[in-house]
């Protein structure tokens, strides 16, 4: 027997608040909603619910653990992503694969990528 994925949750200060990101992101709607501390994420067609959990201390240093999200348009992905509140970090290539690093609004870091294949 093997355990199953079920969800991504991110830390953060205000899940309400992230929530307008992520929702608008990733088009999809808040599922659940814990009196504001814990917020579960309808999952997006073929993708996971995504929890979006208050904590009391800030982000420190490099995420541990990331998301990854692909697109057809990796440009006009990041381009979105900006206007709806993200911040471009870097950007990365090697043959075959490219991916943007961004930040959401509260600093938690996920990648853009588009690839061959």
């Amino acid at each position: 027997m093997a355990i199953q994925m079920g969800m991504i949750t991110i830390d953060c200060a205000d899940p309400r608040g992230l929530a307008r990101f992520w929702t608008a992101a990733l088009g999809t709607t808040v599922a659940q909603d814990y009196e504001g501390e814990f917020l579960i994420l309808a999952p997006p067609p073929g993708g996971l619910s995504l929890g979006l959990q208050r904590v009391a201390e800030p982000r420190a240093g490099k995420n541990r653990v990331h998301i990854d999200f692909g697109g057809d348009d990796r440009g006009a992905e990041v381009k979105r992503l900006v206007e709806l509140g993200a911040k471009e970090v870097a950007e990365h290539e090697m043959p075959g694969l490219a991916w943007t690093v961004l930040t959401d609004p509260e600093g938690n870091e996920f990648c853009v990528a588009e690839g061959e294949g």
